[in-house]
């Protein structure tokens, strides 16, 4: 299950009246800074408690947040373009708990390599294994599972909830003791492929990554990369493997409906995660998460990234 519940106490401090506006870019690396600095006005338990998540993954891979001041609302937006009557208190509050894992960054094909990004549910993507469907469970998966730069933490803020809605994650401590011996042998043997991003490809399609393992690390408290969308078993005794752990996943699961002001932290090396159906009603109230990325350093992708943004190229 997630780790644990927090309510902060004094989060609503976390930075003066006077800097609300209703146009900032959050792009903008000042704003970053900002963020960085205020840090200290979250409350001592927030604090320790991400401090103790980066430093020790739980077995959950997941850390819940509730409470955080999210600023004034307009209309939850047709599209993920971020609507331009909105303050940036939400954005200030996202970075400002993302700056405690490490560095924001966002990818290229996401959006332009927006730094936060708008997921709402759209009409064009509702039956698609996309971030806005909504008529379809959204798939497990290590979020970018393919890329060589995959962020170390995915963060989920929420400005408008539905309570049909289920955010699902589970974790590899969970999924573990239910493999078998031979499934995690094959597991930890580089015999899988993932398939790249159609969004990356620059209309080209069907490119598959190289072969890696979808289990790393320490045999007894390993990472896992999985997309049960997008990977494949390179032979058939591989194929069995992955789909093993597809069983052993959706058997373990948990499931949370996030509210107003609830930040879901998700450890992208420990944890897969996921969304239910749900019925959106595109009447200006439906459900809006903002999204960040966050990686432990810059340094292993400067050769692919200006600025935060990262635009590593595939399949050429």
């Amino acid at each position: 299950m997630i780790t644990q519940h927090i309510q902060p106490k004094v989060v609503h401090n976390i930075i003066p009246l006077a800097f609300f506006a209703p146009a900032c870019d959050f792009q903008d690396e000042s704003f970053i800074n900002q963020a960085d600095k205020h840090a200290d006005c979250l409350p001592a338990a927030v604090r320790e408690a991400l401090r103790e998540f980066h430093a020790h993954p739980h077995k959950s891979g997941g850390l819940l947040i509730k409470g955080l001041t999210v600023g004034e609302l307009p209309a939850t937006p047709i599209t993920p373009t971020t609507p331009t009557t909105k303050d940036c208190t939400s954005e200030l509050t996202l970075l400002t708990v993302a700056k405690c894992l490490g560095e924001p960054v966002g990818y290229e094909p996401e959006l332009g390599g927006r730094l936060i990004q708008n997921l709402v549910p759209t009409k064009t993507a509702s039956d698609r294994q996309v971030s806005t469907s909504s008529k379809v469970p959204l798939m497990f998966h290590t979020e970018a599972a393919f890329h060589p730069h995959r962020p170390s933490y995915l963060l989920l803020l929420c400005l408008k909830g539905d309570p049909a809605a289920s955010t699902t994650l589970a974790s590899i401590r969970e999924v573990l003791p239910l493999l078998s011996d031979d499934v995690v042998r094959v597991l930890f043997q580089p015999r899988f492929r993932t398939a790249i991003d159609e969004s990356y490809l620059h209309g080209r399609t069907n490119v598959l990554g190289e072969l890696v393992p979808v289990l790393s690390g320490e045999p007894e408290c390993p990472t896992m990369v999985f997309d049960a969308d997008l990977m494949v078993g390179e032979d058939e005794e591989a194929q069995a493997a992955l789909e093993a752990l597809s069983r052993a996943v959706e058997s373990c699961h948990t499931g949370v409906c996030l509210e107003k002001g609830d930040l879901l932290v998700v450890d992208n090396a420990v944890a897969v995660h996921g969304r239910s159906q749900y019925s959106p009603r595109f009447d200006g109230t439906d459900r809006w998460l903002q999204r960040t990325f966050v990686v432990d350093s810059l340094i292993d992708s400067a050769d692919e990234r200006q600025g935060r943004v990262i635009s590593t190229t595939f399949g050429i």
